[in-house]
């Protein structure tokens, strides 16, 4: 029997032809949190407070373009037909892993800029990402994408969910896996992770790098989950293959700073 359930008003605000949705408003509030973060950690270890905010003006624009195009690229076919909606972000479509190399790029040539580390600035903003990322998910969700398969209610019900996040999972007559759930939590968990590590004063860099592996090690799996996968061939999901890249990368760079004594300063130093 077909059962209608209202999903839940994607729009968050509106007053006349300005109209502000929650997948914005819930990334924005990522951003702010994360930035808060980091401010007061750079402050402890020396750094302005107003580098980072400097930092996010500029990165978070160009992140977010980068995931726009990273995403357009691979569904390609869908958007040279339809070119007028390629700037319409607040339907979805930012590919995180395309955000991350824009935002690092970024980092890269601002700390080269202002004659910073620019592995002390990824280590403080570490855990400012993954948070951001944590929160962000749940943009996703208010759009009802990045979903998995197809499950029953019965299943949702078993993982003691409320009702408004199984509601919202009905999709077109048919309840899907809450895989940005699932991944939400795996970041939330990164994130606290990331705070314990601190605290014993790695070497520079390596904060970023446990970062990198965290993350894509639970990004690898629930993409698995996944219906609305950029494919890389017919087989081979994107976002599961730059996942192992970027694991093998993190760990060889580990091994290879600390080899030619490139990690030899800490955290705090």
């Amino acid at each position: 029997m077909f059962m209608h359930i209202e999903p839940l008003d994607r729009v968050f605000f509106q007053l006349g032809p300005i109209t502000i949705y929650w997948y914005g408003a819930i990334i924005a509030t990522g951003v702010l949190l994360g930035l808060w973060l980091a401010t007061r950690e750079s402050e402890r270890l020396g750094i302005r407070k107003e580098t980072f905010v400097d930092l996010v003006l500029i990165a978070v624009p160009i992140a977010i373009l980068c995931a726009r195009v990273y995403y357009v690229m691979f569904q390609w076919d869908y958007y040279s037909k339809h070119i007028s909606e390629i700037p319409q972000i607040w339907h979805g479509g930012l590919a995180i892993h395309g955000g991350l190399i824009g935002a690092i790029v970024t980092g890269i040539v601002f700390a080269k800029k202002r004659k910073l580390s620019f592995w002390k600035l990824a280590d403080i903003a570490a855990p400012s990402i993954i948070l951001g990322q944590a929160i962000g998910r749940w943009g996703n969700f208010m759009n009802q994408e990045a979903h998995g398969g197809p499950v029953s209610r019965a299943f949702l019900e078993s993982l003691h969910l409320p009702d408004w996040i199984i509601n919202q999972m009905y999709i077109q007559g048919q309840y899907y896996h809450p895989t940005f759930l699932y991944e939400s939590l795996w970041n939330m968990l990164g994130f606290l992770v990331l705070l314990a590590l601190r605290r014993r004063n790695l070497r520079r860099g390596e904060l970023f790098f446990t970062y990198i592996i965290w993350y894509s090690i639970g990004r690898f799996f629930i993409e698995g989950l996944r219906t609305d996968s950029l494919m890389l061939t017919e087989t081979i999901r994107m976002a599961q293959f730059i996942s192992l890249l970027l694991i093998a990368f993190a760990v060889g760079m580990i091994v290879l700073r600390r080899m030619r004594g490139l990690a030899n300063e800490r955290y705090n130093d």
